[in-house]
């Protein structure tokens, strides 16, 4: 330990930097980090690590374990609270608490094709891109289809199939319709068919749409989509590079967790956003809606219809709870002796 560090305990030492952060971030920004950083404090304290003058690289590892093994974090979520911990190391070398230069032994996971099969949005991440949509593009084309995405699980091709006449704002949900010869069909075809409630909020967001932003265009056959911009029904590609645009940590954020230049960076570019590694498609989009479900203690069967599954493809594909949180949800459920 340098003789120039001052000791600091590391819940102190958080509170410090989301003080001195609280004036540049966004508060939803600040609240996940506030959460980020409490599983950190926590670590801390259940090793005994009271001062932060001690803290080294090697326990930068022994978390990082911890956070990806027992708590089986995705890589994405990993990416985040380790993208975090980075910037609160410097921070805290800044204040004379940790050694200058640890935050570069952080090294952030790299997605495989492997991790690309389990990859998801977590809901803190999905909370914070919605807070940004509300705040800058409420009620646009943008907003409205990543509220519907998350809150319904629906796959990208069911999204775009929607006519406005699908969507029942007095029942409050949407009717999921096989249409083939227009060319909009669901992947499970009829028996893909089905209702989907929505929530208030999604309503509200829609209904604005519709009142406000909706262009009134309709397609080749006649139809008024729901999700439209002025040259024609939403494409699949389209609803694609959407979703690429605002998973991107720097649009909601206003951070970097690749260390890129945010001037200079590639992915800033629409025709190019999907070079930034944190980009999330449609899919890891529907993972987390079921997952997140899942958590919320809906029933698998409910979930199933919902998001038109079998169960089986469920377990197999979907459901990435760990297997502490299923005991402890089955749990609740066993009679007490």
């Amino acid at each position: 330990m340098s003789d120039d560090l001052e000791p600091l305990d590391p819940r102190t030492a958080k509170q410090m930097y989301l003080d001195d952060r609280r004036h540049e971030l966004a508060e939803a920004t600040l609240q996940s980090h506030d959460y980020r950083l409490k599983q950190f404090t926590q670590w801390c304290e259940a090793n005994e690590i009271e001062n932060l003058n001690d803290f080294s690289g090697r326990d930068i590892h022994r978390f990082r374990v911890k956070r990806r093994e027992e708590d089986n974090l995705a890589t994405a979520t990993m990416k985040g609270q380790l993208a975090t911990l980075r910037m609160f190391l410097r921070f805290c070398a800044s204040i004379d608490a940790v050694e200058a230069g640890l935050d570069g032994k952080v090294i952030l996971p790299t997605t495989t094709e492997e991790d690309a099969r389990d990859e998801m949005l977590d809901p803190e991440r999905a909370r914070q891109i919605l807070a940004h949509l509300k705040q800058y593009e409420y009620a646009k084309l943008e907003h409205v289809l990543f509220e519907v995405l998350w809150h319904t699980g629906l796959r990208i091709g069911a999204a775009c199939g929607l006519d406005v006449d699908d969507y029942d704002p007095d029942g409050q949900y949407l009717e999921l319709v096989h249409r083939p010869e227009p060319g909009t069909t669901l992947k499970n075809q009829a028996q893909g068919e089905r209702l989907v409630a929505l929530s208030d909020r999604v309503c509200d967001v829609l209904d604005d749409w519709l009142a406000v932003n909706h262009p009134g265009t309709v397609d080749e056959h006649g139809r008024e989509p729901l999700f439209v911009t002025r040259h024609g029904r939403l494409s699949r590609n389209r609803g694609r590079t959407i979703t690429y645009q605002y998973t991107r940590p720097c649009v909601y954020t206003d951070q970097c967790p690749h260390d890129r230049d945010l001037e200079t960076c590639e992915a800033l570019q629409t025709a190019q956003v999907h070079k930034c590694p944190s980009v999330l498609s449609p899919h890891p989009i529907r993972r987390g809606s079921i997952t997140h479900h899942l958590r919320e203690d809906t029933p698998k069967e409910i979930v199933g219809s919902r998001m038109d599954l079998g169960l089986d493809v469920l377990d197999r594909h979907y459901d990435q709870r760990s297997p502490e949180e299923k005991l402890k949800q089955r749990r609740q459920y066993l009679p007490d002796e």
